[in-house]
């Protein structure tokens, strides 16, 4: 919510700041594909942008060894039991 200070965060990850925005936005939309399942083939891609960018943000945190890769880590878990549990519950949809 704070453009500075994401802006600081993004910097020192060695990320450029000009894809805040975009990174946004395109995290609704995946969450918003995931939700109402208008299309099995936009989820499973939304799915997969996500866990990227996660992974992303968790080899970030690692490279830098800033400590702050917690988020990451548990924001890719819940992508993955999410992922798993969509599938079992609902199948193949």
């Amino acid at each position: 919510m704070k453009h500075g200070d994401v802006s600081e965060v993004f910097s020192g990850l060695g990320f450029p700041t000009y894809i805040i925005y975009p990174l946004a936005i395109a995290k609704l939309l995946a969450i918003a594909a995931i939700i109402t399942k208008k299309s099995s083939t936009l989820k499973e891609w939304a799915y997969a942008g996500l866990f990227f960018d996660f992974l992303l943000a968790l080899s970030g945190h690692l490279m830098i060894k800033d400590g702050e890769f917690a988020g990451a880590l548990i924001a890719i878990i819940l992508l993955l039991v999410s992922y798993f549990f969509d599938k079992k519950v609902f199948g193949k949809s």
